[in-house]
């Protein structure tokens, strides 16, 4: 456990910082869960709208070191692949 002030007062932050990345994280989650429900269901206008909404958050998560940098990009990879592949379906 944290000693002296300066100690204590990072481990609050760090609480705080935790809870606030997390929301984040899931917000991204859910962002990318949209676009699968969209290319399940074959919807290539509002799969690709989606990814369009989706694809600055992700580049935001990697400014503020929430997603790794090559995880985003490995997304954004993914779900654009399956996306074009609606279209030429």
């Amino acid at each position: 456990m944290a000693n002296s002030a300066g100690s204590k007062k990072r481990a609050r932050q760090a609480v705080v910082r935790r809870a606030h990345n997390a929301s984040l994280r899931s917000m991204s989650r859910t962002y990318v869960k949209k676009i699968d429900v969209q290319i399940e269901a074959n919807n290539y206008e509002a799969a690709t709208e989606a990814f369009k909404t989706a694809q600055p958050l992700l580049d935001g998560l990697v400014n503020k070191n929430i997603i790794s940098k090559n995880r985003v990009a490995r997304m954004k990879s993914r779900l654009n692949a399956r996306i074009k592949a609606l279209k030429a379906a």
